[in-house]
């Protein structure tokens, strides 16, 4: 029989409300000795799941506070577990004497995620879902939110299951047929199995090409800011982000090293990258700035190409340019609106579809900037939120089971036994377990709980 574990489920820091939560065979004994109900009795004799309001005591039976107390019993809690949660006044000294409480009782301090992880080995969470209560935290766009909670709810779960349930019920009609003999079972014929493997590669594909648009959700699209020296870049960064993030001088060069911040445009999450201007120079300092630059840009998903229109094109503009088209996407902002415009902008409009006039000094053309993100990167409303991948560990078993499955049809192709052709199904069924925890090794699942806050 497990523990019983204990942690402050909020953040350490003072607020209106603090929460201790518990989990484990002693937890609502544990919460009923240090929790006394205003009316009398025992915390343990009112119903489940109801807020009974009460006193708070440390380990010595003084009163530390005034809150509210709740409990449910195994199976139906959150961890499969008999769990209790205690609901003080969040400070940090009153927590910390009714988790020592806690201990006193035989609780112990609950690891980070551990109370997830024992939801997902009772079997009230699969690896993905719970993967996704760690994405929930961490979401920062009102996009990334309803894909960690499509997911959270089961949606890629039942996506991954529809495939794996056809794998399996092609393999148990081969046992079948191949142990019973003398059954009445349909046959097993080389067009079952090409149907099938044909079905499940298609949607194992379309899973997979999911993963970009996931992982973007979920950690940002990273975006590099680039474009000849004091052509606006830093200043436009600022005007984005809302506040003066980067220094901004009228000093070409000012910026000598990438500088990072996060940005909401409509509903696409980006992760800005201010580069130093693109440039040959003799300074050693810049040079280097420079060279983080071009590395930013290497792995950005989109260029954000800063041109000042109230200048004339230079080779340095046109080197810029060169470098930015190299990105698999890229975004024209033709700076400096305020000034006299001495740029071609059909010209570059040409070149440059996905462009925008913009003034970073007043705002000016920053709304058709946002529209102009939103078309690059669609929110992906044709599929249900939580559909998507997003994070390498799920990308990388939908990758060897496609691979597998391909190999499975090679192998058919090739005029192999169904035998040899279903050796390679098991494999795509072995990677498609471990995508959600059918089958996961001890290490993943350590892996996948590390990432977790304490009390969660």
């Amino acid at each position: 029989m497990p523990d019983t574990i204990a942690a402050i489920a909020t953040a350490p820091e003072r607020s209106a409300i603090g929460i201790i939560r518990l989990s484990g065979p002693e937890a609502v004994r544990a919460a009923s000795a240090v929790f006394r109900p205003a009316g009398g009795g025992r915390l343990e004799e009112r119903g489940e799941r109801r807020l009974v309001y009460g006193g708070v005591y440390d380990r010595e039976g003084k009163l530390i506070d005034r809150g509210l107390a709740t409990w449910s019993r195994g199976p139906g809690s959150y961890t499969g577990e008999d769990t209790a949660e205690l609901q003080c006044h969040g400070s940090p000294a009153v927590l910390a004497l009714a988790l020592e409480a806690l201990f006193a009782q035989g609780a112990r301090q609950a690891l980070p995620g551990e109370f997830t992880r024992r939801a997902f080995l009772n079997g009230k969470l699969d690896l993905t879902e719970a993967e996704a209560v760690a994405d929930l935290i961490d979401a920062e766009s009102a996009a990334a939110v309803h894909s960690a909670a499509g997911q959270l709810s089961g949606a890629l779960s039942r996506r991954v299951a529809g495939v794996y349930d056809s794998l399996a019920g092609l393999l148990a009609h081969f046992c079948a047929v191949l142990d019973y003999p003398d059954e009445d079972i349909d046959p097993f014929g080389a067009e079952t199995i090409r149907t099938a493997l044909a079905a499940a590669e298609g949607e194992l594909t379309a899973l997979l090409e999911s993963y970009q648009r996931g992982r973007s959700l979920k950690g940002g699209i990273p975006c590099a800011i680039v474009g000849r020296p004091n052509a606006g870049k830093s200043s436009l960064l600022n005007a984005l982000v809302g506040y003066d993030r980067a220094i901004v001088t009228a000093i070409p060069g000012t910026t000598r090293d990438t500088v990072e911040e996060r940005c909401q445009l409509g509903s696409v999450n980006l992760r800005l990258i201010d580069t130093a201007g693109l440039r040959e120079t003799a300074d050693a300092v810049e040079q280097l700035g420079v060279a983080r630059s071009r590395e930013a840009l290497r792995q950005a998903e989109l260029a954000l190409l800063v041109v000042d229109g109230s200048a004339s094109l230079g080779p340095e503009d046109t080197a810029a340019m060169a470098e930015a088209e190299g990105c698999p996407r890229v975004l024209c902002a033709v700076n400096k609106s305020d000034l006299p415009l001495a740029v071609d902008l059909e010209a570059l409009r040409r070149r440059f579809p996905h462009l925008a006039v913009v003034s970073a000094a007043r705002g000016d053309g920053l709304a058709e900037l946002e529209g102009l993100v939103e078309e690059l990167f669609p929110s992906g409303r044709d599929s249900a939120p939580g559909e998507l991948l997003t994070n390498a560990r799920q990308a990388e078993a939908a990758r060897r089971a496609l691979e597998a499955l391909r190999g499975a049809r090679q192998a058919q192709e090739s005029g192999m036994p169904p035998d040899a052709v279903l050796t390679d199904v098991e494999g795509a069924l072995a990677a498609l377990g471990e995508l959600t925890g059918r089958s996961v090794t001890e290490d993943v699942t350590d892996q996948i709980f590390r990432r977790f806050c304490v009390g969660k």
